[in-house]
């Protein structure tokens, strides 16, 4: 089996956290939770910083993006702005000599994160996804039986995230400007656990609703492989679903409960129905602390990539994005902007 990541920390790290958003309040939280060093946050005004950093006992409130990345007492950035934000924090970060956990979906498109991902390594400092989904104990224990041959050979991945959301068409993610649409925000997941179950697809085949904003309110995706192998993803932001997931083998299938991006548990079946193995193990906190934990590995390893969710894939990641956003007509204004790094 593989060595277990307890999701804590020895406090070593001294984390500063970019943004004040409620993802940002989030990961704080579980960072508190299970000793992690939180020494600094920066945000575009002072009176958010402070606020932010009262609420999670923060020691150091930055006026600034820049001025959080110099901060000498700060190690590892967290980067938790809107999507379109994300590229040019991180090189931020990464020239001020930080590493960095970038939120999902990684960046806008493929061409931000391969820049993003060209310049830590560069540097020789750590630019982690973060999919915080990856790094769970539920998700470490299916690729083990997978890997066992318990399953046979899969055959066919099937996962949804539908969710109901806010229908204000000035809401971020109703925006175009600010990343908007289902896809980035929720489709980033069923599709970032087809490629780490089966890896890159050979061919996408994708189908949209579009908002009258011009987002994707609805989007639907089959990967297919040169095995022959089948991905279904499925992601929509104004109805709620099940929001289940399914590995489907030759020699049977692997059923994870709702909501399957969180540590939920999971039942292995036989092909024949019977139940070969129940997975349920708790996790303190939400669960976020499990990828932080895989950074500061990573810093003590002195290794700039795992493998749970290395940086190239996570490029790949976004190339898929990309593609999907082109059959169904999606486009952003970082499309269109010559990158420079």
């Amino acid at each position: 089996m593989t060595t277990p990541n307890t999701g804590t920390s020895d406090g070593s790290v001294r984390w500063g956290i970019l943004g004040t958003g409620f993802i940002a309040g989030l990961q704080t939280q579980d960072l508190n939770e299970n000793g992690f060093t939180v020494q600094a946050v920066g945000s575009r005004t002072l009176e958010s910083s402070k606020a932010f950093g009262d609420r999670f006992g923060i020691p150091t409130a930055h006026d600034s993006y820049e001025a959080l990345v110099a901060d000498p007492d700060v190690d590892v950035i967290y980067i938790a702005t809107p999507h379109p934000f994300h590229h040019a924090n991180a090189l931020l970060a990464l020239n001020a000599g930080k590493h960095v956990l970038v939120e999902k979906a990684f960046t806008i498109n493929a061409r931000e994160a391969q820049e993003i991902v060209e310049l830590a390594e560069s540097k020789g400092l750590v630019a982690l996804e973060a999919m915080w989904t990856r790094f769970l104990p539920h998700m470490v224990r299916l690729r083990e039986i997978i890997q066992e041959g318990t399953i046979g050979e899969v055959r066919k991945v099937v996962a949804s995230h539908n969710q109901s959301l806010p229908k204000d068409p000035a809401h971020r993610l109703n925006d175009p400007a600010l990343g908007g649409g289902a896809l980035l925000d929720l489709g980033i997941y069923p599709i970032s656990f087809a490629f780490d179950v089966l890896g890159t697809p050979e061919r996408i085949q994708a189908s949209a609703t579009m908002t009258a904003t011009r987002v994707d309110g609805q989007t639907a995706a089959i990967f297919d492989y040169a095995g022959g192998e089948q991905a279904l993803v499925d992601c929509e932001m104004d109805a709620a679903g099940a929001n289940r997931a399914v590995i489907i083998g030759t020699e049977g299938w692997i059923d994870i409960e709702s909501v399957w991006y969180n540590p939920v548990p999971f039942t292995v079946y036989g092909v024949d129905g019977d139940v070969v193995e129940r997975f349920d193990q708790p996790v303190n906190s939400r669960g976020m602390q499990f990828q932080a934990a895989e950074l500061e590995r990573l810093i003590r390893a002195g290794a700039t990539s795992g493998t749970i969710l290395p940086p190239g894939e996570s490029v790949a990641i976004m190339a898929a994005m990309d593609e999907i956003r082109r059959q169904i007509g999606l486009s952003y204004e970082a499309d269109t902007v010559v990158g420079t790094k």
